[in-house]
Formats: structure tokens, C-alpha cells, sequence
């Protein structure tokens, strides 16, 4: 068995984790191979629903507000530092 280091956990952090693996009668390792695990599917999960979700602007509104940007851009002073 070869063993591993975490830098940067603080103890309260550390003593939640030990008590999370008694808790549900397991070793660390399997503990945290888990978390590994649902951490990624969970991550996964979350981009495919913000990507599959309905527009939420239509195309119309989504063209006036890249117009007024456009438009706002080019007005004097908001990208010339000279200007502040």
C-alpha cells in the first residue's frame, strides 16, 4: 500500500472526511474514490442540462441586445483610457 498526501487540508476539513468514512462503514480510499466519482457525473449532469435547456432569449432578443452592445462600444470613452 503506498501512501498519499493532501496539502492544504485544514483539520476540520480532514476529521469531517474520517467521520463521513465510519459513518458509512468504509475506508477512506473508497470514501474518497467515490466523491471522485459523483463529483465528475455530477459535473457532467450539470453541463448537458445548462446545454439541452430552451433558449432562454429568441433570436430577436438576442440581436437587439448584440446591437445596443455594438453600439454602446463604440461610444466614446469605453475603451479610450484617455477618456477617464
Amino acid at each position: 500500500m503506498e501512501t498519499k498526501c493532501i496539502k492544504g487540508v485544514d483539520e476540520e476539513t480532514w476529521k469531517e472526511f474520517k467521520t463521513l468514512a465510519v459513518k458509512n462503514n468504509m475506508k477512506m480510499s473508497i470514501l474518497l474514490k467515490i466523491m471522485v466519482n459523483e463529483f465528475e457525473k455530477n459535473s457532467k449532469d450539470f453541463w448537458k442540462e445548462i446545454l439541452s435547456r430552451k433558449k432562454s432569449l429568441t433570436d430577436e432578443e438576442a440581436g437587439d441586445i448584440e446591437n445596443i452592445t455594438k453600439r454602446i462600444r463604440k461610444e466614446r470613452g469605453f475603451r479610450d483610457e484617455s477618456g477617464f
